[in-house]
This record gives C-alpha cells, sequence and structure tokens, in this order.
C-alpha cells in the first residue's frame, strides 16, 4: 500500500496543471486523424526537459491515456481510427453514428475506457511484480503464435466473407515485407525510394481508412439526395451509464483481453481492441447485430485498449522491457532524466514511479469527465456538409502522414493504398483485416526468424516451435479460430438459404 503515501503529490499545482493539460490535450490530438499516442507522447517529451522526472511523466503518461481514450471520437464520426487502438471500434461506432445516436457510442466510448482503464492501473499497482515474471515466459515461438491467431481473427472481422477477410489479411502480411528486413537486412520490394524505409503503419492507417471515405464523399459532389447525413441525438449521460453496466459481459471481455494482452510485449493495443471484439461475438447470444451498429461492440473496444495501458508498462518499470511502442518512448522520458527502469527503481526511486502510477488513476477519472464533455460537443462535426468535411479529412489526413516523419513519400504512401482501398472496397473486402496483416506482420516475422535461430542453436525448428505447453495451447486457439469462422459462415449461409426458399 506504499502508493498511497505519494498520492499528494500529483495535487500539487504544477502536476495538477500538467495532468489536466495532458488529458485535455490528448483528447484533441487522439480525436486528430494520424496523429497516434506514440507520437504525441514523442512530441511532449522535448516540454519535459526542465521538469523534475515525475512531473515530466504525469504530462507523458496523461497524454498516452486520453489519447488512446480520444481516438474513438473520430473512429465513431467519421470512421477514421485516431489511433491504430480504435480501428475495431469503427466497426459499430460509425453505424451507430450513422443512425443518430453518435453522443451515445461517444459516451459508451469515454465510460468502457474509464472502466477498463482503471482496471488495467490497478493491476499495474497491485500486480506488478507477479504479471511482470509471467511476461516473460513469451518467447519467440509463443509471440510468432500469437500473430498467427490475430490472422486468423481476421477473418470473421467487419468481413461478411471469411476467405474475403483472410485475402485482406494476407495483402495486409505482404505490405509488411516492403522494406529492408530488420534482422537478415534483405532489400524487399521496394519499386520506390519512398517504400526504402517500408509502409508506415500512420500513412497506411490514415490511407485505407481516410482516403476511402474521402473519395467516397468527393464523388457525392454538392448533391443532398442520397448523400449520407449523420444525424446526431441527444442521449443522457445516466441511460449511458445504465446501459454500460448492463453489458457486463461485453465490458468483462474487454478489460481482461485488453489488460492479459498489455503484458505481452510489442502486442500493442490495436490488437487487444480487435481481439476483445471478436471474443465478444463469439460469445455473445446477438452475433448478427454486430456491425450494425452494436453497442458491445463499442464497449469491448474501447475497454480493452485502455485497459491495456497499465499492464503494457509492467514489464517496463520493473525489467526494462516496453510492452507497446508507447511505452518505449515512455522508457526514453525516464532515461533522459537519468532514472533506468528496472527491479530497483521502486527501491531508488518511489517517488517517481508511485507519483507516475497515481497520476495515470486519476488520469482515467479525468479523461472520462473531460470526455463525456467533448462527446456533446464532438457530436456537432458530424453536421458539416460532406463538401467541407471531405476537404477537411484530407487537409489532417495529408497532414498527419506527413508530420510522422516529414516526407512527401509517406503522403505518396497514404495516398495509393487509400485508392487501392477505394476499389478494394467496392469487391466487398475491407480495410480492418488489412491494416491488422499489416500490423502483425513484423511480429510475425521478427520472431520466427529469431525463433528459428534459438531452434537451429537448440532443439530444431519443429520442437521449438510445435512443442511446450503454451505452444500447443496457442496452437489449439488458432485451428479453433479457424473452425468456427467457417461453421458461422457455412451456417450463415444455410439460414440465408432457407429464408430465400421459404420467401
Amino acid at each position: 500500500m506504499e502508493f498511497i503515501y505519494y498520492f499528494g503529490d500529483v495535487f500539487t499545482p504544477l502536476s495538477l496543471m500538467l495532468l489536466l493539460g495532458g488529458t485535455i490535450g490528448g483528447l484533441i490530438l487522439g480525436a486528430t486523424p494520424g496523429l497516434s499516442p506514440t507520437m504525441a507522447v514523442a512530441l511532449l517529451i522535448p516540454f519535459t526537459f526542465q521538469l523534475e522526472a515525475a512531473q515530466g511523466l504525469i504530462l507523458l503518461g496523461a497524454a498516452y491515456t486520453s489519447t488512446v481514450a480520444g481516438g474513438a471520437v473520430s473512429a465513431i464520426l467519421l470512421k477514421i481510427p485516431g489511433a491504430p487502438a480504435n480501428i475495431a471500434t469503427t466497426l459499430d461506432g460509425h453505424t451507430m453514428a450513422k443512425k443518430g445516436e453518435g453522443a451515445r457510442a461517444l459516451q459508451l466510448s469515454f465510460l468502457a475506457s474509464a472502466v477498463g482503464g482503471i482496471f488495467g492501473v490497478l493491476l499495474l499497482i497491485f500486480l506488478t511484480p507477479v504479471l511482470a515474471q509471467w511476461a516473460l515466459a513469451f518467447g519467440p515461438s509463443h509471440l510468432f503464435w500469437l500473430a498467427i491467431l490475430g490472422v486468423t481473427v481476421i477473418g470473421t472481422l467487419d468481413s461478411a466473407s471469411v476467405v474475403k477477410g483472410l485475402l485482406s489479411g494476407c495483402i495486409g502480411l505482404w505490405l509488411a515485407t516492403i522494406g529492408f528486413d530488420d534482422i537478415m537486412g534483405a532489400q524487399r520490394f521496394i519499386f520506390h525510394p519512398a517504400l526504402g524505409g517500408g509502409i508506415n503503419i500512420i500513412a497506411a492507417l490514415i490511407g485505407l481508412f481516410a482516403i476511402p471515405q474521402v473519395l467516397t464523399m468527393f464523388a457525392k459532389g454538392r448533391q443532398t439526395d442520397g448523400a449520407e447525413v449523420i444525424e446526431v441525438q441527444r442521449h443522457s449521460i445516466l441511460a449511458a451509464f445504465r446501459e454500460l453496466f448492463s453489458r457486463t459481459r461485453a465490458l468483462s471481455i474487454g478489460t481482461l483481453t485488453g489488460s492479459i494482452i498489455g503484458l505481452i510485449p510489442g502486442v500493442g493495443g490495436q490488437i487487444a481492441g480487435l481481439v476483445a471484439y471478436d471474443q465478444t461475438k463469439k460469445f455473445s447470444s446477438e452475433k448478427e447485430k454486430f456491425g450494425t451498429g452494436h453497442s458491445e461492440g463499442v464497449i469491448a473496444a474501447e475497454s480493452a485498449n485502455n485497459a491495456m495501458v497499465g499492464p503494457s508498462l509492467v514489464p517496463l518499470l520493473t525489467l526494462s522491457i516496453p510492452g507497446s511502442p508507447t511505452a518505449a518512448v515512455l522508457l526514453g522520458g525516464l532515461l533522459i532524466h537519468g532514472i533506468f527502469p528496472g527491479s530497483d527503481l521502486f527501491d531508488n526511486h518511489p517517488d517517481v514511479a508511485w507519483t507516475f502510477i497515481n497520476s495515470m488513476l486519476i488520469g482515467q477519472v479525468l479523461m472520462c469527465i473531460f470526455g463525456l464533455y467533448v462527446a456533446g460537443l464532438a457530436a456537432r462535426v458530424a453536421q458539416v456538409p460532406q463538401s467541407v468535411m471531405a476537404a477537411i479529412v484530407l487537409a489532417l489526413s495529408v497532414f498527419g502522414a506527413y508530420s510522422v516523419q516529414g516526407s512527401m513519400g509517406d503522403v505518396y504512401v497514404m495516398a495509393c493504398l487509400g485508392t487501392g482501398m477505394f476499389f478494394l472496397e467496392r469487391f466487398g473486402f475491407s480495410a480492418a483485416p488489412l491494416v491488422l496483416g499489416l500490423i502483425l506482420g513484423p511480429i510475425a516475422e521478427a520472431n520466427f526468424i529469431q525463433g528459428g535461430m534459438i531452434a537451429d542453436a537448440t532443439v530444431g525448428k519443429a520442437s521449438y516451435f510445435l512443442t511446450g505447453g503454451l505452444n500447443l495451447l496457442l496452437i489449439a486457439v488458432v485451428l479453433a479460430s479457424i473452425a468456427y469462422s467457417v461453421w458461422m459462415e457455412l451456417r450463415h449461409r444455410r439460414y440465408t438459404t432457407k429464408e430465400e426458399a421459404q420467401a
């Protein structure tokens, strides 16, 4: 219970001001397409040079937490995830907004984010030593099979066909190979100098989600007949509270999934949200409602991506192993103050560690309060005329893609991927599986090569990847996921054929 003694340090005037500023700024940055939590934290690190270590981490932690939650605003209202962690939120959130339930979807997303986030930080506080040792159990072979599991999950996400979903994922896996191999140094599929460093995930995310929307809006021109108009109705926050806690299954699955995945180094919030969405759908008695504006989808995705935040810092603070890309940036924030995280962090610098963790717990509450307020204002974005919205989104997309590395090459990549996705959508393919394949590709490849090197020096590849309790468990889940997806599609086809015959 040592953390209680350091709560007062969070409420000093400067620390509280930094916490408020980081929370509000993170919500705004999160709602802006292309500005990911990693980018937001990286942009803020220079502002911490003149601050004390604890105060600098308060600013960075608040921005991290609120940026993940703020990405739901653009995901729901514009179908453009503010960050990769909000990909799954678009599947039902945007459909709810098109039905006039944008305010309700935003309220549920922020409330679910707060519940998941608080649970994740409590795990960070109470279970850090135990969870850190458990996270070490995941070696290259386990991370490889976990990535393959993510690929099999693709087939049931946002796609009417398992084959098209898996094919989209394979396209994403191929795109992930473009550039130089990080381990062997081989050059692959570099057709243009802009591809020398591979495809940047932020540029790809903006292109695959934003550009098809922009082209669709531009194709409609100034016409009003047939144009997609989103009407937002007011919604009671008290009703959102009641609905959230009536969906305990989605909230529990999302929170637990996000917490577990957050512990695994390098996996990230995007996988947490997508896996939580998929598992909630499989356990739901209303599977057919997912993708049509079902609140359980929003609750599962947003509780998972915020529950991931706290546990992702467990291996960082105790073992110096970043659990996510943003945690890696936070590691840099610690090092510039001469603090090296590890087993003795809580012994030598308890004031820094516990003040930072306490600020994240309070930050979750502030994020929810300000987020609910922003939700009512942000809903007005949907009422902007489509011709104006298309121009604004295009400008934000170009700015977001260019600002990642200050390279026009990323803008070209964004435009090409977006145009290609615009045509693929006409044939029933979806952006979400493709993006997930692009994210999982480097994880699967790097761990397969590393595992292969270890296996060649020890027991051989077959024994290394196909034996061991954790490997066998992951393989069983992979096979079960594929079988379940195929069975559900065949069942759906039989049901549709029977209905058509009766009609």
